[in-house]
């Protein structure tokens, strides 16, 4: 019951939100959950949140450029460019 609350009150935060700071706001909570449970304290949690939110807001813009796609070459690098049609 305490995880369902949780998860509706994180859903009707973003509600009224861009796509850039959805993109923020999920990136970070994901981000501080992966990073705590990975080292197991609180610097890891907000390194992960730190990361995960900047991540997410570039994820998040890139969904607001219309004919924008975001693509990751064969080196790991991510960049935006137009989508084929």
């Amino acid at each position: 019951m305490k995880k369902a609350l949780v998860l509706l009150v994180m859903g009707l935060t973003v509600a009224g939100c861009s796509q850039t700071e959805k993109g923020a706001g999920i990136g970070a909570g994901t981000g501080a959950i992966i990073g705590g449970l990975a080292t197991g304290n609180v610097r890891g949690a907000a390194v992960g949140a730190a990361i995960g939110g900047v991540s997410g807001a570039l994820i998040g813009s890139v969904s607001e450029q219309p004919g924008q796609c975001y693509y990751r070459d064969r080196y790991g690098n991510r960049y935006v460019d137009r989508c084929p049609r």
